[in-house]
């Protein structure tokens, strides 16, 4: 044709010839002379269109024969058919239907005015093979089986996208070489059907425009959207699970496209088998239009007496084709008031349920009457299967999380040791299946090098005396104005005796806090002042709006003032939390230097503890290297980790201190995991000394000194080898360059702790800088204390 493209192998001529050569033959043998008759007509009615044999050569001479193509196709195209049939004359890589039947152009015309059908997934390079290979079948009649599914992707009147599948007709097609043609042989077709992808191969044995195709395709289409949609909500839910608010839209077009409502929504309740209860999917947008806005209810609260019967006993569907009569039959229907709620007019509630064990509900709505109903339900049919095996793998998926975050943060069985629990717990359950008797051995590990760090809040003790100080001074100050003015009203003995006794306690506190001091206080005020504060609520309005700002004042959970305290148990809580997920963090890109065991503690501040080696790694070779990467790893992190303290602080109502260590062993331990505590711990009398001089140290003094090792606004490394010393001396010399530490460097000896000689501390100062600053601007810890404060 004229106005085609020029890469493709062969020039399209639109002929008609093979035909009229059936007609001719069927002519020659036909005795039924209504039938000849008819043939010769035919016959004679073409003459006058020569073109229609010999070819036509562009769309413009096809629209000019448009009729007696029509009268010549009549057998190929019943006119008793045409509005059944989807069916059109077609070319080969044109793109073009001609003689459509009434029903394909009804769908041509609903889905717009200026849609064109193109052909789903199908490339230029696949479109020049498939003339390849039409070419070598219809010429050289080779039987290659290229035939792969197609499909027309093409919109209705209510733009739900429907999916048609192409069956192609070649049997009134021919080839004729040009010269430009290149004679195929056997092995020329073994080369190309080994190689389908080489395009340029193929061009090279089939160069363009180098043959000529005479004649016409047959194009059935078949209405596969069901089949499509089914098809393609399998592989979504095998590849997505559950949707979620990315894929949740596709998945509802599809159930758009099978029930043939632009409108329809998808929604998914859950069910507890245990509670027997319906609850939301976890962390998806999945509506559930059976709970509408309530979190969970009991199933028999949501259904009716049909609904929970047909639902939850029998596993079968319940169709409500119209809501508003089931309210009327139902009026105090949990069901039927969300529905109506939601401006739900039909739905199909259908259980998911997998061995009779029922998984979730699966809800399809619509807003119109009638639309679903008991008779389109079974359409579910082939596809609740597949929401059984998504919902499945999602709750397993689920309840893998949660026992994922349970071992995180309830056991003491990091990720990087897991396999060894494995392995036990394998040879556990073998040894179980054959004997029936197993016990779990306990796990250890030898030749490990510990490393120990903590940064820890200066004080903690005393800023914490000194908030309970400050919330029992307010409360009993509150308490003497209301007795004043009590005693104004009403001059009692009994009052002016309450009033000396808190002045008392006053000055007790002022003077020295300690725990029974805070006690007995308490117990004062919660035996003899409230029942004296109901007391003062029937003397007079003044004292009514003065008990009623002191109950204001008051922790209705502690019975007292707990301003000040919780200050501190917020800030101390918040540095805490952040110190925490910073470390975790952090640690996550250590594992990358050598797998190794990690543990942290909060208390006030927060300590951790990593342990190294060989045996701890299934199939690694340890190397010192790894442990001075490692120990520079950590020493860079707490320094860090000064920073993140104290820029926590800036926007909360209390400013503490800290002071950081880094407990440096050079030799090696053994380590073992104790099944009764669930966590590990050293092994053995000689390297409990370990643990010892953890406990210890940081209540160590400076010899001869009643100074503290650690100091806030500087990390202490403490260690008893020279060549220990050396090696850290390195690192904080590299850190130095990166402003992590500045030049204040100490060496110090330490006072002999408890069982433990012979050790050594280096100090440095902390760089700290403004956290919001892009280039970041190193501080003193003075400095930084004049920015905060």
């Amino acid at each position: 044709m004229k106005t085609q493209n020029q890469d493709f192998p062969f020039l399209i001529k639109v002929s008609f010839k093979k035909v009229i050569d059936a007609y001719r033959e069927r002519a020659k043998k036909e005795e039924n002379p209504i039938a000849k008759n008819y043939l010769k007509s035919v016959l004679d009615y073409v003459k006058s269109y020569p073109k229609l044999e010999e070819g036509l050569d562009s769309k413009k001479e096809i629209k000019e024969h448009l009729e007696p193509i029509h009268i010549l196709l009549d057998d190929l195209f019943p006119n008793i058919l045409t509005n059944n049939e989807i069916k059109a004359a077609s070319l080969p890589h044109q793109n073009y239907l001609f003689n459509k039947t009434q029903r394909f152009q009804e769908i041509l015309e609903n889905a717009g005015e200026d849609f064109e059908p193109t052909i789903r997934n199908f490339t230029s390079e696949a479109d020049y093979v498939f003339g390849c290979i039409l070419i070598l079948n219809g010429y050289y009649g080779y039987n290659i089986d290229f035939t792969r599914p197609f499909y027309y992707d093409i919109p209705d009147e209510n733009g739900i996208m429907r999916h048609y599948r192409i069956a192609s007709n070649a049997d009134f097609i021919e080839f004729e070489p040009t010269d430009k043609a290149i004679d195929i042989t056997d092995e020329d077709v073994d080369i190309l059907l080994q190689d389908t992808d080489n395009i340029e191969l193929w061009r090279e044995k089939f160069p363009p425009l180098s043959w000529v195709f005479r004649g016409f395709i047959i194009t059935n289409l078949t209405d596969v959207t069901v089949d499509d949609g089914i098809s393609d909500l399998k592989t979504q839910l095998l590849n997505n699970k559950i949707p979620k608010e990315d894929n949740l839209e596709g998945i509802t077009e599809i159930f758009r496209s099978i029930y043939k409502n632009p409108e329809l929504r998808v929604g998914i309740t859950m069910f507890d088998s245990k509670e027997a209860d319906f609850s939301h999917m976890d962390e998806t947008q999945v509506s559930s239009f059976i709970l509408n806005d309530n979190d969970e209810v009991e199933c028999k609260k949501a259904f009716c007496e049909h609904a929970y019967e047909t639902i939850i006993e029998k596993h079968q569907y319940f169709a409500i084709s119209n809501v508003d009569t089931y309210k009327k039959k139902n009026p105090d229907s949990f069901l039927a008031k969300n529905l109506i709620d939601q401006n739900v007019k039909s739905c199909i509630l259908a259980p998911v349920a997998k061995d009779n064990d029922l998984l979730a509900v699966l809800e399809l709505v619509s807003y119109n009457k009638n639309e679903l109903n008991s008779i389109n339900a079974v359409k579910l049919d082939d596809i609740v299967p597949y929401i059984v095996t998504a919902l499945e793998r999602h709750r397993t998926d689920f309840e893998n999380r949660i026992k994922a975050v349970i071992q995180s943060e309830c056991t003491s069985i990091h990720p990087s040791v897991l396999w060894i629990f494995e392995e036990e717990a394998r040879r556990y359950i073998r040894d179980l299946d054959k004997d029936g008797v197993s016990s779990f051995r306990d796990i250890a590990f030898k030749d490990i090098f510990p490393l120990y760090g903590q940064i820890d809040i200066v004080g903690s003790s005393d800023e914490r005396n000194i908030a309970i100080q400050k919330d029992l001074l307010k409360h009993l100050n509150m308490i003497v104005q209301m007795v004043d003015k009590a005693m104004e009203e009403e001059a009692l003995p009994i009052y002016e005796q309450t009033k000396f006794r808190i002045n008392k306690y006053i000055k007790d506190l002022k003077e020295n806090l300690n725990a029974s001091s805070e006690q007995k206080i308490v117990n004062f005020i919660h035996k003899e002042i409230n029942p004296l504060i109901e007391h003062f609520k029937t003397k007079s309005d003044v004292l009514v709006q003065m008990i009623e700002h002191y109950n204001n004042c008051v922790d209705k959970d502690a019975g007292v003032i707990y301003d000040q305290r919780k200050n501190y148990d917020d800030t101390v809580q918040r540095i805490n939390r952040t110190l925490a997920r910073y470390i975790d963090r952090k640690q996550v890109e250590a594992q990358k230097i050598f797998p190794h065991y990690f543990e942290r503690y909060k208390t006030d501040g927060v300590d951790h503890n990593i342990y190294i080696g060989e045996s701890m790694t299934k199939n690694k070779t340890f190397s010192r290297v790894y442990l001075h990467n490692i120990r520079l790893w950590q020493l860079q992190v707490v320094c860090e980790m000064e920073n993140k303290f104290y820029h926590v602080q800036e926007n909360l109502p209390l400013k503490l201190d800290a002071a950081s260590l880094i407990l440096v062993f050079s030799s090696t331990l053994s380590i073992r995991y104790r099944m009764d505590e669930k966590k590990f711990d050293v092994d053995g009398t000689y390297n409990a000394r370990y643990e010892i001089i953890k406990k210890r140290i940081d209540k160590a003094y400076i010899k001869n000194t009643e100074e503290r090792v650690t100091q806030k606004g500087k990390i202490a490394i403490i260690y008893s080898q020279k060549s220990d010393e050396r090696e850290y001396l390195k690192y904080i010399e590299y850190l130095q360059k990166k402003n992590y530490v500045g030049d204040e460097v100490e060496l110090v000896e330490l006072e002999d702790v408890q069982g433990v000689v012979g050790l050594k501390a280096i100090r440095v100062n902390v760089l700290y800088y403004k956290e919001q600053e892009t280039e970041k601007k190193t501080l003193t810890y003075e400095d930084l204390m004049e920015q905060l404060h």
